[in-house]
């Protein structure tokens, strides 16, 4: 089977580090979806906004060519312990697809580009080529009895986010939510916790640097990029 792109993803996440590791923990992040040029005929997304919520399969284009892993280290546990790569969602897979289901927030008429998907909650990195988007069912997709495995121990997982009022300034009140939601689900590899650290992580048009210590991430400084 071949497959063929049918639209990319654009938003702020222009660097892996600081993208949540699953789709929804950062429900504010908003992305907009380019169809290709062949995909744009408006009948194609007739009915879709009658859902609230779509699945994405897209690519981990950035380790596309990389090969497959049967074992994986999952960055939630400290990157020092090994999974079964089907028992994980690691981009080093067979095929390097992804899933992610993110919330429909419209459908924007554009004359350059036709119809786009506006969504948020995307885990994607922006320009990240997607291959196919289908609408999430509540009475078959959702599972409440489900079992999340090793990952249920960090459902509730967050940092308390500290921001000096001088550096508040520099970010635009609407800019603030996604980035205390992003910084709050902690974007460090998980096998570093160096408290005298610095990390930078950008996102749209701000570099923002912090360090983490006792579960609270401090802010340090934020650049306009």
């Amino acid at each position: 089977m071949k497959l063929q792109k049918i639209a990319t993803i654009y938003n702020g996440f222009h660097d892996k580090f600081g993208i949540p590791r699953q789709s929804g923990l950062v429900p504010a992040v908003e992305s907009a979806i380019v169809f290709e040029e062949a995909f744009r005929q408006p009948e194609a997304l007739c009915g879709i906004e009658g859902y609230t919520h779509l699945w994405l399969i897209w690519q981990f284009s950035e380790c596309a060519d990389a090969p497959w892993r049967p074992t994986v280290r999952p960055p939630r546990l400290g990157g020092n312990k090994r999974m079964g790569v089907f028992a994980t969602r690691s981009p080093y897979r067979p095929n390097s697809l992804g899933l992610s289901s993110v919330r429909l927030l419209g459908v924007k008429k554009t004359k350059e580009f036709g119809c786009v998907l506006m969504v948020a909650g995307a885990d994607l990195l922006n320009g990240t080529p997607i291959f196919d988007i289908k609408p999430y069912v509540t009475y078959s997709d959702s599972h409440p009895e489900a079992i999340s495995g090793f990952a249920e121990e960090f459902v509730n997982y967050k940092l308390q986010v500290i921001c000096p009022p001088e550096l508040l300034q520099c970010i635009e009140p609407q800019d603030r939510e996604v980035l205390f939601n992003l910084l709050e689900q902690d974007p460090r590899p998980a096998y570093q916790d160096d408290e005298n650290r610095i990390y930078k992580m950008d996102f749209g048009q701000y570099a923002i640097s912090f360090r983490v210590a006792n579960g609270n991430l401090t802010v340090t400084e934020i650049l306009r990029l």
